[in-house]
């Protein structure tokens, strides 16, 4: 299980906390574990206080359904995915 799943407030506050205190590494470390890379980034933030521009992973690439739904097929490919809902009741629902 993700050390990064907050099972009670106690958790959730010390997560914050370590977010606030150390935000390059509780990122860092959150996205190694929680994403598959196609390529590492070369710095976790960059952002410059003169502009209003702040940039993370830098340098970083994914495939966002590689992430989302292709690593859940081994233990969830049985299961649905995305649901359509439909706008009218002309339309059917999806599953």
């Amino acid at each position: 299980m993700s050390k990064f799943i907050a099972k009670s407030i106690e958790d959730y506050h010390q997560l914050y906390k370590e977010s606030i205190d150390a935000p390059e590494k509780f990122w860092s470390d959150f996205a190694d574990q929680e994403f598959t890379w196609k390529e590492k980034w070369s710095q976790v933030l960059d952002f410059d206080l003169s502009k209003p521009e702040v940039n993370w992973f830098k340098g970083a690439k994914l495939n966002i359904t590689e992430n989302c739904i292709d690593r859940h097929l081994d233990t969830k490919g049985n299961q649905t995915a995305i649901l359509f809902e439909p706008n009218s009741t002309q339309e059917t629902a999806l599953h």
